[in-house]
């Protein structure tokens, strides 16, 4: 059970640090996906010290009025939805601050980057197709469901993020997907076949690595042992600086996008 609050914010349309994007809009505190990975857990300490990422998500309940203010004074740069939360995590049912946010912001045509792992994005495609410039991406980390389950308990299914890719695609919207982070080993499983799929739907493809970082070790120790108990050792072997798994994934993943004619980028 994901335990609901509100509360204000003083910003929500926030200069970002990411490469190639200029703003970051989160409506929500957490996120109920609850991937064990996630270095957003870090956002725990906004009055959540000690509670499990996961089970909670405060709704910022003064971000469109926030919004309406800074996007009508802000230069116009591209926005990314989201960058610390999932911006179509369940709550957004409910709440629609994601939407909201997107009719705001389609009202001064800022160019569009979104990214999930839900499916409901679907729901706001007539919104994201009036943007002059919008990208949609979905984050993959592996074809294999059960690992979806292991690693990312509430996101939306691996099947249902990829059909939801072909819808948006079909719909006229520029898309990619997020490979990462990619899992040692359990990443390979079925990876051919998703690039096949990828090949017909998408723009690009960014590839990470799994980075360990702000706390995310000790979940992620967890979940393998209590999932993949044979392949823990391989697995932490893969992520240390001395091993070369991620320079010998690279070439193997590179090698891949280009046989297909996926334009990719390594982000690692």
């Amino acid at each position: 059970m994901v335990k609901l609050g509100k509360r204000r914010c003083k910003t929500v349309l926030g200069r970002s640090g990411i490469r190639s994007v200029d703003y970051s809009v989160n409506p929500y505190l957490g996120c109920e996906h609850g991937c064990v990975y996630c270095y957003a857990r870090f956002m725990s300490r906004m009055g959540h010290a000690g509670e499990e990422w996961g089970s909670f998500v405060d709704v910022k309940v003064n971000a469109l009025e926030r919004l309406k203010d800074e996007a009508g004074r802000r230069r116009k740069g591209v926005v990314l939805l989201s960058s610390v939360t999932d911006p179509y995590q369940p709550v957004e049912r409910r709440f629609k601050m994601s939407r909201g946010s997107l009719e705001i912001l389609l009202e001064h045509q800022f160019p569009m980057v979104v990214q999930t792992k839900s499916d409901l994005v679907l729901r706001d495609l007539d919104l994201l197709q009036m943007f002059d410039d919008c990208e949609v991406g979905f984050t993959v980390t592996s074809l294999d469901d059960e690992v979806r389950r292991a690693f990312e308990p509430r996101a939306s299914p691996i099947r249902a993020r990829l059909n939801a890719l072909r819808s948006v695609s079909e719909a006229g919207l520029d898309t990619f997907v997020f490979l990462g982070p990619l899992l040692p080993y359990l990443c390979e499983e079925g990876l051919e076949e998703l690039l096949d799929e990828l090949a017909e739907t998408v723009g690009r493809v960014i590839i990470d690595r799994l980075n360990i970082k702000s706390g995310n070790l000790r979940p992620i120790r967890r979940v393998l042992s209590e999932n993949y108990p044979d392949l823990q050792s391989e697995f932490e072997s893969a992520l240390s600086p001395e091993s070369d798994y991620y320079d010998r994934l690279k070439r193997d993943l590179a090698a891949m996008c280009r046989r297909r004619s996926i334009p990719f980028e390594f982000v690692y």
